[in-house]
């Protein structure tokens, strides 16, 4: 069902017959530094990570496709200098929301969404909807360098342009040292 603690990366992984990672919603005071400072502010995810691992970072699409108008991508962000996993995303997003250079952009799969917005000046409010505490599937746990389970920490959050919701994401820090 959507709308579910993890929509739309529990969407994305069914689609592909993976297991959904668990997960539960957790108070922002429950997360622990420096995870906190990552996930608890009102910016664009983009740039926190940015700031943080001090560089730009680069997607890297693990998967797409287009259902009903929308357009689903669940995607690895990497350090460009390292590559180095900072955050892996699950993405839907309402096309039509979009102007035709934005829209091209998202659906080539190179650049980070909040770049994208960022420099194409798309005005929108990023609403969290819920803090979570993930216990990763082993897929998660491969694509961020694991090698044993641990939990990590993410967020949902709504897309909302003119008061209607244009978009759902799950972002999902991998774990985080400094």
């Amino acid at each position: 069902m959507p709308h579910d603690l993890l929509y739309p990366l529990d969407l994305v992984y069914e689609r592909a017959g993976i297991e959904v990672p668990r997960a539960e919603a957790i108070e922002p005071d429950d997360i622990p530094l420096p995870y906190r400072s990552l996930l608890v502010h009102d910016i664009d995810m983009t740039l926190t990570l940015e700031r943080h691992f001090g560089g730009r970072v680069v997607l890297r699409p693990l998967s797409t496709f287009a259902e009903g108008g929308s357009y689903f991508r669940r995607v690895l962000l990497v350090q460009e200098y390292a590559g180095q996993p900072v955050e892996m995303g699950a993405i839907r997003m309402r096309l039509d929301a979009f102007g035709d250079e934005i829209r091209r952009q998202i659906l080539e799969n190179e650049i980070p969404l909040g770049r994208i917005l960022r420099d194409g000046r798309f005005v929108y409010e990023s609403r969290v909807k819920a803090f979570l505490a993930v216990t990763p599937n082993s897929e998660m746990m491969g694509v961020f360098w694991m090698r044993e389970p641990r939990v990590l920490y993410g967020r949902r959050t709504e897309i909302v342009r003119h008061g209607a919701k244009i978009g759902d994401i799950v972002e999902v820090l991998p774990l985080v040292i400094r």
